[in-house]
């Protein structure tokens, strides 16, 4: 026989409010996060990027510039944000469905060094997205030519930049395997 044919109400009642109740309240208070986190985000990005319209002494370009910088940096801090939450969630998760998470969190940092070890270059490419971003190289919307690759810049993650040439093509270069680029874009 079945549980659910053997147990009293109290008993079901008990056992809904153990581990399912804690899985979805963990799984509720993770998607919260993520969207006031994500909200939050988006709009010190607007503001940032109406922020830059403000000052009429500004050249055009540069404004453009800003706002863009600002929309990039904004979509690197969500995709960064949501991979944190939703790693802890599925950790805790996994803790009340009864999974012993001590080895787990234990081996993060045998993972850690297995890939800092075993997946140099995705390293190598976030590392080198992460001095992309900061150093201002390019944006999205901008014209740039990187490696052979010219065309105007789609997208900027930590470990890809999507280039759009003019025929079309959508190129996915790796931010690790930017030698040299040229932005046209740039104010002078």
């Amino acid at each position: 026989m079945s549980f659910a044919a053997t147990a009293t109400p109290r008993e079901i009642l008990h056992w809904f409010t153990g581990a399912p109740l804690h899985v979805v309240t963990i799984l509720l208070i993770a998607f919260a996060i993520a969207w006031i986190g994500s909200r939050a985000i988006h709009r010190i990005v607007s503001r940032l990027a109406a922020g830059a319209g403000a000052h009429k002494s500004s050249h055009p370009e540069s404004i453009i510039r800003l706002r863009e910088r600002a929309m990039t940096t904004g979509s690197v801090l969500r995709s960064a944000l949501n991979a944190a939450v939703f790693i802890v969630a599925t950790v805790m998760v996994l803790g009340e469905l009864g999974l012993n998470i001590a080895p787990i969190v234990a081996s993060a940092s045998v993972l850690g060094l297995a890939i800092g070890l075993g997946a140099q270059s995705i390293v190598k490419d976030l590392v080198s997205g992460l001095f992309l971003l900061l150093e201002d190289q390019y944006g999205v919307g901008d014209s740039i030519t990187a490696n052979d690759v010219s065309g105007r810049v789609e997208s900027v993650g930590l470990r890809v930049t999507s280039i759009r040439d003019e025929a079309g093509v959508l190129w996915y270069v790796r931010n690790g395997d930017i030698i040299k680029v040229g932005n046209s874009s740039q104010p002078k």
